[in-house]
């Protein structure tokens, strides 16, 4: 580990990863996105890899990890959660854990120049339930079915919901996924300062399970803090 090194940033949260690298007073240096869809496990550290290596930054160059913990779908978080741990391991490195959710609601909140209290988040839970995430409560399930409560004026944004939400909610949740990368940086950065998470602690939120899967998995130190099978 090198202290003040580049920051290293991981999101799996949405069929959309996310890399990125930034220094260690939160500012975005450099953001890769590519679809991954479910596979992230299939180009995730191989992504990372060319990122450092296109920078010139060993793992021991690193001054430490942030990454998205959801919510979002089992395989996508998984995988990412256990990459970022097993770089933070092997490198000795802090580590904090920013939900993406509040990440894409002051992301969309920059982009539009809207006050990031009265906005929505809609993304996906399994094929006719959506999840739905505002700033200072926690994620909640909505029923295939239902629409989310918009009252007071709310502004909704809608993530990996093409078709199963309104187009302008979809437009605002491309500008919120743009400025995921800056979004987890800055507000990683200064938790990092202060020596970042517990790493056996840390776990995502998933908001779906594959049929079979338990509730804990210790064999990483990843457990479920929400969601439901599909």
């Amino acid at each position: 580990m090198t202290a003040g090194g580049p920051v290293l940033v991981i999101d799996t949260a949405t069929t959309r990863a996310v890399i990125a690298l930034g220094t260690a007073d939160g500012s975005l240096v450099e953001a890769r996105s590519w679809v991954a869809g479910y596979r992230h496990g299939e180009e995730l550290l191989a992504r990372i890899e060319s990122l450092l290596g296109d920078r010139a930054v060993g793992g021991r160059d690193l001054g430490g990890i942030i990454v998205g913990t959801g919510p979002g779908a089992f395989t996508g978080l998984r995988v990412g959660l256990a990459t970022a741990k097993g770089i933070a391991h092997a490198f000795g490195l802090p580590i904090a854990g920013v939900a993406t959710a509040g990440a894409l609601l002051h992301a969309s909140a920059a982009a539009g120049d809207l006050d990031a209290g009265t906005l929505v988040l809609l993304q996906p839970a399994g094929l006719s339930d959506r999840v739905v995430s505002r700033l200072g409560a926690a994620p909640v399930i909505l029923p295939g079915g239902e629409e989310p409560d918009l009252a007071g004026g709310r502004t909704l944004i809608a993530l990996d919901l093409a078709g199963r939400a309104p187009d302008e909610a979809v437009v605002l949740g491309e500008a919120a996924h743009a400025g995921l990368a800056g979004a987890l940086l800055a507000d990683g950065a200064p938790r990092l300062a202060s020596g970042g998470d517990d790493l056996a602690r840390l776990v995502p939120e998933y908001v779906t399970l594959p049929r079979g899967v338990p509730g804990a998995l210790p064999d990483d130190g990843v457990e479920i803090t929400g969601g439901r099978s599909s």
